[in-house]
């Protein structure tokens, strides 16, 4: 892994680190055994959008037209990509052998000049006058900045450079097309994913020109005259405060932006992102991690200037604005935040960007994607209920297929490489990231280092590292304690360190020279906590969430009562939840039991006001599950915000 000379941290190679038992070795063969070969099918199927199948027209292999969305390509390549990165730490002969065959599939469709899009190919073979580049909503950048980072996962894991090639001649195209670009061209970078897939095609040729790329077509959105908060142009990047628009493309910017600081050192590229951070989550966050609040939104919002104003899908909305039943909350936008949280975290060394990472990645990116890899949500509200206060345009329960298939490759390829985020590097330090059982096995200035970690995380906080070789020379290991974390203890080989005391949300560094043998025992208190939202939050105020160590929980309709209706349960500010026997329909997931009070009012039919109900609500027994595992046992109703009761 090249190292990016503007972060404190560095990110290991691909196969430096493995899951080996616990919760994210078995979401990693769930990967293996039933996401990757879900979405082959689905990617092969020509009687709903295509995929293959547009590659093969495009190719002209067979007669036909593009069908689905534009950015159908991207999000083939990031299938692909899953794929590649599965086949770097699990060879798979099949696997790699239908990986070739798709792979000369997309060379056959890219044209001699390095062009590739199936869209626009199709459509100028049909005769159709379609220029390249002649419309922003074409998606052909982003698409080709999933080709690149497709090409570079192929290469690390076999070693062939069949769709590098293809990646390379394309990235070469965009040098050419792009070199000078004007402002008609300028709004070409939407969803700019091409930002950090050309910043990686730098990294691992080394070529200048794919860095300095990347800078143009950043630096090209400033350009833009008549902008929209929609894809984040309305305001220069650097002169950009808060988080705005369209929360997919606003997350892929950020995390190109930083992905170029990493490599420029650009001052001017880090307070937008500092403060932008902030504004997301001081103002605009869900408890999951979600982002992304309204279907559609209008930005800037109640302006004097009225024709600033634009329409925004997908939108963060208002500050405070975070509705539950009508959320939206693309898994793609969770997607985006780990990626740029990455970024911060590498930047800064600071753990505040990990804790939001982690929690992110396990309670909003695994919402998107059933227990068993098969089913997906496309959205994510916190409140599910069988009579929705609104008609919305996507199911708010899981689906084999869903017409924009952009967010199940999407959560592939970031669970083919979670591993990646479970430690950090400098030339003398190890940082423990998002913790589970796996093993670790790389180099830093002193020598190898091989760590061997062993903990059932994030359903227990005590975890064990036991150093299976040391370098010759000194090096420090340093503990991420969580934010919630409070009372974290660190033992090594049975004695409690106590030349300082681990906070929470910080990297707790042992002090100590390491060597091999030693054992390092880290415990994370882990009571489930009472959570409340800002007041400003209206619909979640005067209700309680409940959360324990990283997990957010909810409450399923399954696990009530049969007379009790979801929007009848309460919580008191002393209600209690522990550990319950696990669940056979929820497989390897913590399930927690406690008491909340029913109060079971009489139901409302056409009315929108009535008198207080004088009922005494009763006490019952109730079971929460965590908010990713919701809708695996059937269409029930769902809520994470349960009103309080004093």
């Amino acid at each position: 892994m090249t190292k990016s000379p503007h972060g404190k941290l560095q990110t290991l190679d691909l196969q430096d680190v493995s899951w080996t038992t616990g919760f994210w070795a078995d979401r990693a063969r769930v990967l293996r055994e039933n996401l990757i070969p879900t979405m082959a099918r689905l990617m092969s199927e020509s009687d709903r959008a295509r995929f293959v199948g547009n590659f093969e027209v495009a190719a002209g292999l067979v007669e036909g037209r593009h069908r689905g969305p534009k950015w159908n390509d991207g999000d083939f390549y990031k299938w692909v990509e899953a794929g590649c990165i599965v086949l770097a730490t699990h060879p798979d002969a099949a696997l790699s052998a239908q990986l070739d065959e798709l792979i000369a599939l997309i060379a056959k469709a890219q044209q001699a000049d390095g062009y590739i899009h199936t869209d626009i190919t199709i459509r100028q073979k049909a005769g159709e006058d379609v220029k390249r580049f002649g419309n922003p909503m074409d998606f052909e950048m982003y698409n080709m900045g999933h080709l690149m980072l497709a090409g570079i996962a192929h290469h690390r894991a076999t070693g062939r450079t069949s769709l590098l090639d293809v990646a390379i001649k394309s990235a070469d195209f965009l040098c050419r097309q792009f070199e000078s670009p004007t402002a008609e061209q300028a709004r070409h970078g939407i969803c700019p994913v091409h930002l950090t897939g050309l910043i990686e095609l730098f990294r691992y040729t080394g070529e200048a020109r794919y860095r300095d790329l990347a800078v143009t077509l950043l630096n090209m959105r400033d350009l833009v005259t008549r902008g929209d908060d929609d894809n984040q142009d309305r305001v220069p990047f650097r002169q950009q405060t808060e988080a705005v628009g369209h929360a997919v493309r606003a997350t892929y910017l950020y995390t190109g932006a930083g992905d170029i600081y990493l490599e420029t050192g650009d001052p001017s590229l880090l307070p937008p992102l500092k403060t932008i951070w902030n504004d997301l989550v001081t103002r605009k966050l869900y408890i999951t991690g979600g982002c992304g609040a309204l279907f559609d939104g209008a930005s800037p919002d109640g302006v004097e200037q009225q024709a600033t104003i634009t329409r925004v899908h997908q939108a963060f909305g208002r500050a405070f604005q975070l509705p539950n039943s009508t959320a939206h909350n693309e898994t793609c936008a969770a997607i985006g935040s780990v990626l740029w949280n990455w970024r911060m975290l590498l930047i800064t060394g600071e753990s505040r960007f990990a804790d939001l990472l982690e929690h992110t990645l396990l309670n909003s990116v695994l919402a998107g994607v059933s227990l068993d890899g098969t089913a997906f949500f496309y959205t994510n509200s916190l409140r599910q209920l069988h009579e929705m206060p609104a008609p919305l345009r996507w199911n708010r329960h899981r689906k084999h297929h869903i017409n924009c298939f952009c967010c199940p490759p999407n959560v592939a390829r970031t669970l083919a490489q979670a591993n990646q985020y479970a430690y950090a590097k400098d030339d003398v330090n190890i940082y423990a990231i998002v913790y589970g059982s796996n093993t670790l096995d790389t180099s830093i200035a002193g020598g190898r280092v091989r760590l061997r970690q062993e903990t059932d995380y994030p359903w227990n906080g005590s975890i064990r590292i036991t150093i299976d070789h040391s370098p010759e020379h000194p090096f420090s290991l340093h503990l991420r304690i969580p934010a919630w974390a409070g009372a974290a203890t660190v033992r090594v080989n049975g004695a409690e360190e106590r030349s300082q005391r681990p906070r929470p949300g910080s990297f707790y560094r042992i002090t100590r020279q390491l060597k091999t043998d030693d054992v390092i025992e880290l415990d994370l208190p882990m009571p489930a906590r009472l959570m409340e939202a800002n007041p400003l939050v209206e619909e979640a105020r005067n209700h309680i969430a409940v959360a324990r160590g990283p997990v957010v929980y909810c409450l399923e309709s399954l696990d009530l009562p049969s007379d009790v209706r979801l929007l009848d349960v309460q919580l008191t500010p002393d209600a209690s939840f522990t550990p319950a026997p696990r669940d056979k329909r929820l497989p390897g997931i913590e399930v927690l039991k406690g008491e909340a009070l029913a109060a079971r009012a009489k139901r409302w039919s056409e009315q929108l006001y009535r008198e207080l109900s004088d009922e005494d609500p009763e006490p019952i027994d109730v079971r929460l599950i965590p908010y990713f595992a919701w809708d695996n046992r059937g269409e029930h109703e769902m809520t994470v915000w349960i009103p309080l009761t004093r």
